[in-house]
């Protein structure tokens, strides 16, 4: 065999070995949404029959509320710092004003500092405005701190763009809000979908966070929910507890798809940029 195809070979099996690693959790997490206790035990590995569609139907009954509560966590948080950290980055990175570069700076030097140093400071002052057991509790120290990364990665991208752009729109009258929506914005379409992406999946995965700042069961996310969901069985129902964490799942799939294609050619820009 020659060495080129030889080594064609060792790639692909790589690969191939690489993918069944990352596709076989997935495949373990449906097979076993469909099993009862016996089956679980007796075909461990392999997919079995009759399927236990009623593991679903428990499984929903116990988490629609809580992926509820998620989608709307993750939404309002995204959209809110796409909205805000665009608008930020946008100034920073096509206006000048005095200690710009120095605001700039001690804003990015946040994302030096680790989340988990900020929690009990983020608990001490949501606790001072009376905001524990609140969506807004929730929601408004995420919107501050996504928004660190985003408008490092905006700002960037924002500075790449052709001042003849803004320059002819200015000759034709824009004001400051039409350049940013008209212009900037359109342009920008693929980062700030990611942008949207990144955040709305950060959101939906985060469990410290709401495991500090809820005790109200209708208020918890699906992270948290799932915690209590998954107490209420015993060792013997595996099933429902994994139909479960396929439903919780499928939002997030769902998102992704919708944004694929915005998602890939976002991460490339933005790294060409950077």
């Amino acid at each position: 065999m020659k060495p080129a195809i030889r080594g064609e070979v060792i790639r692909h099996v790589i690969l191939i070995i690489l993918v069944a690693l990352t596709l076989f959790p997935l495949y373990f997490l449906l097979i076993t949404s469909f099993k009862d206790y016996d089956q679980f035990i007796h075909h461990f590995w392999e997919p079995t029959l009759p399927l236990r569609w009623e593991n679903y139907v428990v499984a929903w009954q116990e988490v629609s509320g809580y992926i509820s509560n998620s989608i709307l966590y993750a939404t309002v948080e995204a959209l809110c710092v796409v909205m805000l950290s665009s608008i930020s980055a946008y100034v920073f990175a096509r206006y000048k004003f005095p200690g710009k570069e120095v605001l700039f700076y001690l804003i990015l030097g946040l994302l030096m500092i680790p989340p988990v140093l900020m929690l009990i400071p983020q608990f001490l002052v949501v606790r001072w405005f009376g905001l524990l057991d609140t969506r807004a509790g929730m929601l408004l120290p995420m919107i501050a701190g996504g928004q660190v990364f985003s408008i490092f990665i905006l700002r960037t991208f924002f500075a790449g763009l052709p001042e003849e752009l803004f320059e002819a729109a200015r000759i034709d009258g824009a004001n400051h809000f039409q350049l940013y929506f008209w212009i900037a914005i359109p342009l920008s379409f693929p980062i700030v979908v990611t942008i949207f992406m990144l955040n709305f999946v950060g959101t939906w995965n985060e469990i410290i966070w709401p495991l500090v700042v809820f005790s109200r069961e209708e208020l918890k996310p699906v992270t948290t929910g799932l915690l209590t969901f998954q107490g209420q069985f015993t060792v013997t129902s595996y099933g429902p507890m994994f139909a479960g964490y396929v439903l919780a799942s499928i939002p997030l799939v769902v998102v992704f798809l919708f944004c694929m294609k915005y998602y890939i050619t976002g991460i490339t820009s933005g790294a060409l940029k950077i």
